[in-house]
């Protein structure tokens, strides 16, 4: 595996390494002394698939608070998916930046979202399958999340959202959670 870190720190575009034969190819996507050597928590202990039957669903932006804080690695098994990560932890020097990648099937290349991040996507194709790994258990008590326009982030989106849940569409704008946490 190649593994790129991104303009946000502890974040990597993760690339495979295919093997090619007669056959076809072979390629690692999983190795947990690879992941410690580039210092990222290889803790697996969940993996899920997001399926999402048209062009234009976004899902995002979520997180988990500690103690389920959680990294991910996000692949596109199927489709194409616009990929955004947002860093919100307050002691980094990227806080509040994002970045975001295309992920495909053709491509081959994940994602490494660490612990503090916020993590969400838009399908650009009708049929899309996204596999997470999780290092940590999905805890209802500790998962939040951000809205997907909020002007403190002015996330740079493809295309147009078609389909969204209730739930994502209506978080508060970061400023007024965080000015509610500190007031």
């Amino acid at each position: 595996m190649i593994f790129q870190e991104t303009k946000l720190k502890g974040a990597f575009e993760i690339q495979l390494e295919p093997r090619a034969d007669e056959r076809g190819f072979f390629a690692r996507s999983w190795c947990r002394n690879e992941f410690e050597n580039h210092n990222l928590n290889p803790r697996l202990v969940q993996c899920n698939i997001s399926f999402n039957a048209r062009k234009g669903t976004l899902r995002g932006m979520h997180y988990q608070v500690p103690p389920f804080a959680e990294a991910k690695v996000v692949r596109c098994t199927r489709g194409s998916i616009h990929d955004v990560i947002i860093d919100l932890r307050p002691e980094s020097s990227t806080f509040r930046e994002w970045v975001a990648f295309v992920l495909t099937p053709e491509k081959r290349n994940m994602v490494y979202v660490p612990e503090g991040y916020a993590h969400g996507f838009l399908t650009l194709e009708d049929n899309t399958e996204v596999f997470y790994q999780m290092s940590e258990f999905y805890s209802a008590e500790c998962a939040r999340g951000l809205r997907w326009d909020d002007p403190a982030f002015q996330i740079s989106w493809p295309g147009t959202v078609e389909v969204i849940s209730e739930k994502d569409r209506s978080y508060p704008d970061f400023e007024e959670r965080c000015a509610r946490a500190s007031g």
